[in-house]
Formats: C-alpha cells, sequence, structure tokens
C-alpha cells in the first residue's frame, strides 16, 4: 500500500485508509454517489464512490479506518480516487499513527520554542496574561489542528502557525521599532486560541457545533476574556489583545466583527493571512512538478502559480 502523498494516475491501490468526510450525492439519472475524503498520515485524497447504497454510506462513517479497493485517476490535473470496493476494518488490525497527519517539526521542539516565546516578555502584564490563557487550553493548544482544510489541518496546526507568526511578529519588530514588540508576539501566540473549542478529534479533525454556530473569534474573544478577568489586571494589555483577536480576521468580509484599529492588530491581521497562504501554496506546489502550475486556488483569488525550475 502506498501513502496517499505517492498516489500516481492508473495506480490500483487496495489498503486502509481513514475517512475524513463522506457526503451522498445524486446523479441526473436519479444514482446515488458518494462524495468521500480519505487521509492517511501524508496527505487527503477526494474519491468518489459510485452506486453508492445506504450500506456505503454507513461504512464510509467520517473518522473510521476502511480497506478500500480503487483506482487512482486525474481531475482537473489532480489524483483523484475512483472506489471499486470497500470494507469494514477489524479494530485490532488499525495502527492509527498511520493516519495521523502532525506537524512537520517534533512536537517537543514546538514547545521548547513556545516555552522561550513565553519567557521573552519584558512587559509583566503580557507575560501573565499570555501564560496564564495559554496554560488554560495548553493541552489542546499544542495537539490540536489549526483547520478541518485549507491551511494546518494537521496535530498541533495551531501551535505550528502561532509560532511561525510569531517568528515574524518577532522579526518585524527588530525592522520597525515603533511596533509594540510583546504585544504583538502575544496576539501571534493568542489569536486562535479559540481553535481549541472550535475543533475536535486532532486525527480527524472536524468543527464541533459551537465552532460551527460561533465561530473560533467569537469562541477565542470570549474565552479570553473569562480567563484574564480573573487575573484583575489594571493596565490595558487585555484590552489590546481582545482587540487583537477580534480583529484578526482583517476584514468584516473575512469574519472579524471588528476591523484592526492598532498598528498592531493590523500587522497581526497581515501576518495571519502571510503565514495562512504560504501553507496553501506549499500544498499545492508539493503536488505539482518544477516548470509547472498548480490548478487554480480558490483561495487564493482563483489563481494558478508556478513551480519554479531548480538553478
Amino acid at each position: 500500500m502506498k501513502w496517499i502523498k505517492d498516489f500516481i494516475d492508473g495506480d490500483h491501490i487496495i489498503g486502509q485508509l481513514l475517512v475524513v468526510s463522506s457526503t451522498k450525492g445524486t446523479t441526473d439519472k436519479g444514482l446515488s454517489y458518494l462524495n468521500v475524503t480519505f487521509q492517511d498520515k501524508t496527505g487527503t485524497i477526494e474519491a468518489k464512490k459510485w452506486d453508492a447504497s445506504d450500506e456505503d454510506l454507513r461504512v464510509l462513517a467520517p473518522g473510521s479506518v476502511v480497506l478500500v479497493d480503487g483506482i487512482v485517476n486525474l481531475y482537473k490535473n489532480q489524483p483523484q480516487l475512483k472506489v471499486v470496493g470497500i470494507s469494514k476494518v477489524d479494530p485490532s488490525d488499525i495502527d492509527m499513527s498511520s493516519f495521523a497527519r502532525v506537524s512537520p517539526i517534533p512536537l517537543e521542539e514546538l514547545k521548547a520554542r513556545l516555552d522561550k516565546y513565553l519567557n521573552s516578555f519584558k512587559d509583566k502584564d503580557v507575560e501573565k496574561v499570555t501564560k496564564a490563557v495559554i496554560s488554560h487550553f495548553y493541552e489542546k493548544y499544542v495537539t490540536y489542528p489549526g483547520a478541518v482544510k485549507v491551511h494546518h489541518e494537521f496535530g498541533s496546526g495551531i501551535l505550528h502557525h502561532s509560532l511561525f507568526m510569531a517568528d515574524v511578529a518577532d522579526a518585524i519588530s527588530k525592522i520597525y521599532t515603533q511596533i509594540d514588540r510583546d504585544i504583538l508576539v502575544a496576539g501571534a501566540l493568542l489569536h486562535d486560541i479559540g481553535k481549541t473549542i472550535e475543533y475536535e478529534n486532532p486525527i480527524a479533525p472536524v468543527q464541533t457545533a459551537e465552532g460551527k454556530l460561533c465561530g473560533h473569534v467569537a469562541i477565542g474573544y470570549a474565552e479570553f476574556k473569562r480567563v484574564v478577568d480573573e487575573l484583575h489586571i489594571e493596565s490595558e494589555v487585555p484590552l489590546l489583545l481582545e482587540h487583537m483577536i477580534l480583529a484578526h480576521h482583517g476584514s468584516l468580509e473575512f469574519g472579524s466583527p471588528v476591523m484592526p484599529a492598532t498598528r498592531e492588530a493590523l500587522l497581526l491581521s497581515e501576518i495571519d493571512m502571510l503565514d495562512s497562504r504560504q501553507m496553501i501554496l506549499d500544498k499545492a506546489l508539493d503536488q505539482v512538478k518544477e516548470g509547472e502550475f498548480t490548478p487554480r486556488l480558490w483561495m487564493m483569488d482563483d489563481t494558478s502559480f508556478y513551480k519554479p525550475k531548480k538553478r
């Protein structure tokens, strides 16, 4: 059994895959089919199960590991799996480590980088607030994915994304010295704290009911305020960080209830966009050869990106 990242057009695949999602559709002729997303630890692949039965839908329940018999073909220049057959797998024959997508950086290294930032603040109120909030959500914060799809949709994705943003924030503050470095770095570490509640199941991440109804921006603000109000801090540090959490998507159109109204909040939204887009490009460019273009990426203004040849 190949890993998903190694699937190529024409491959006949027989092996275990994790079901991330499964939705039912109907053809123009009234025939049922299933749109399925499968996953292993190297990535995901979209699949079709034609002439689907109610039993197929039960077997392909999200979060299940199934034995898949299928053929890989190209659809819009991307590998897709045509499912020929599926069957349940005995739980004793499943090694879940084969399906868990995690950050390419070892967790202990990520934790060490987090500790370094938490102990780098000169402003004691910033240090107190940041440590309190992260400590409250620590286990989920360091292990949960940053999304279901699009970017950082792997174990420790929240931490991975937040640390890369903190790296950019720290570097920028050395160039533009008028920036409040501590506030900007703290905002980078805390901006996605709501995702610890928006998502569940690090192996096959899904949105919780609260995540779907409220979203991580609102959840993050409410949870931050609940924890920090108990600290009784008199400075405006909590207010500045609350604003950054609320404004980090950068515009009302993209889900922020308020527009960035401080220098640090504006920078945070731009750094967030930078890191998320670089991750999207990494995934897309990994799927094409040098000298070729990616498919159009809807989350990148429907642009197709070129992968330069090595020189």
